[in-house]
């Protein structure tokens, strides 16, 4: 009866991740269309719909200037429908009758407020759990080359690489360094930077030998000043993290086992927050970068592909046959959703 009582509370608590997980995407989304939202009251576009969710309408509401505020069934997405954005009738009040640069401050707004989500967001993990450097907590001197470190070291670079929650920490820098294999760590130790040597050693875990460092650590914490300083910098390493992973998918360095839709997002994020909530301290800046440099892809149906046909416009002085483009889009986002859903049916029922 209590181990029944166990399996039903652990279920109703992964329910409860998987809930947090899709607000969360769920807000991550809205923040990408209520830039759209922002730009385009702005630059002074007629608006007809902003609305979070996909699908029937559970609440809408009209505003005197006609604008629909709804939340719809599907919360895996969401829009800002300007008049005529998606049709080749260009009255005075349509999307493709504005400027060029107005329409690319519009398309780019979505983006440009996803990114800006992730240095607030950003700021707040380097502020709680820090930059991803390690102080040393205790030292165990059963390797000679262990007694070098000190209680209270702040660990910087490994092997020449900077210690960031990007490439794992001290863990993932090492993890394929072999017992007795030299690691060379740069540390701050009362204020002044040094270089020490160390070697992981075999210890019986288990039955197995296993590596170990002989030591304990944990973040080192940094002050919200110096936070702010750094989330900038850190959200653009984020992107750039985005973009050469993107790149090496392209080459076929990944597998579709490799890559996941919504669905597997949230499955990620719901076992993340399962071992520790701090997980989605990262994820969430993580999350909203993704979203920023997905965007602008010049993938058909995405604000990237659209910018790219403004550029075409703005550069001809004519734009592309408004029903072609209108097409392309179209064909885009099919291929897109069917792919998307492809990886979430793999990931649920092969890998």
């Amino acid at each position: 009866m209590f181990s029944s009582l166990l399996s039903i509370g652990s279920a109703f608590l992964q329910i409860g991740y998987v809930l947090l997980a899709i607000v969360i995407l769920l807000f991550m989304i809205t923040i990408h269309e209520l830039g759209h939202y922002t730009a385009g009251k702005i630059l002074k576009f007629k608006i007809n719909e902003f609305s979070v969710g996909f699908g029937k309408a559970l609440f809408s509401k009209t505003k005197k200037n006609g604008e629909v505020f709804s939340i719809r069934l599907i919360p895996l997405g969401g829009y800002c429908a300007f008049e005529g954005e998606d049709t080749a009738n260009e009255n005075s009040d349509s999307f493709n009758a504005q400027e060029p640069w107005k329409r690319l401050i519009v398309l780019f707004s979505g983006a440009f407020f996803n990114f800006l989500s992730a240095i607030v967001f950003s700021v707040i993990l380097l502020s709680v759990v820090g930059n991803g450097q390690m102080q040393v907590n205790s030292v165990e001197g059963i390797n000679n080359s262990i007694e070098r470190l000190q209680v209270g070291d702040v660990i910087t670079h490994a092997n020449g690489e900077k210690l960031s929650f990007l490439n794992g920490g001290l863990t993932g820098i090492t993890q394929n360094v072999k017992i007795g294999e030299d690691i060379t760590l740069n540390i701050i130790r009362n204020g002044e930077k040094m270089e020490v040597v160390v070697q992981k050693f075999a210890v019986m875990e288990n039955g197995s030998e296993v590596g170990k460092f002989g030591l304990t650590t944990s973040y080192q914490k940094i002050s919200f000043g110096q936070a702010c300083l750094q989330a900038v910098p850190f959200s653009f390493e984020m992107a750039w993290e985005c973009l050469v992973i993107l790149g090496e998918l392209l080459i076929g360095k990944y597998g579709l086992q490799d890559i996941g839709g919504p669905i597997t997002t949230i499955g990620a994020m719901a076992n993340a927050s399962s071992i520790s909530m701090l997980n989605y301290l990262l994820l969430i800046p993580l999350i909203a970068v993704n979203l920023a440099v997905f965007n602008l892809l010049p993938i058909p149906a995405l604000d990237g592909a659209k910018m790219v046909f403004v550029l075409i416009e703005w550069i001809r002085g004519k734009p592309i046959n408004r029903d072609l483009e209108n097409k392309i889009h179209t064909v885009g986002l099919i291929i897109l959703f069917g792919f998307v859903i492809l990886v979430d049916l793999l990931h649920l029922f092969v890998y």
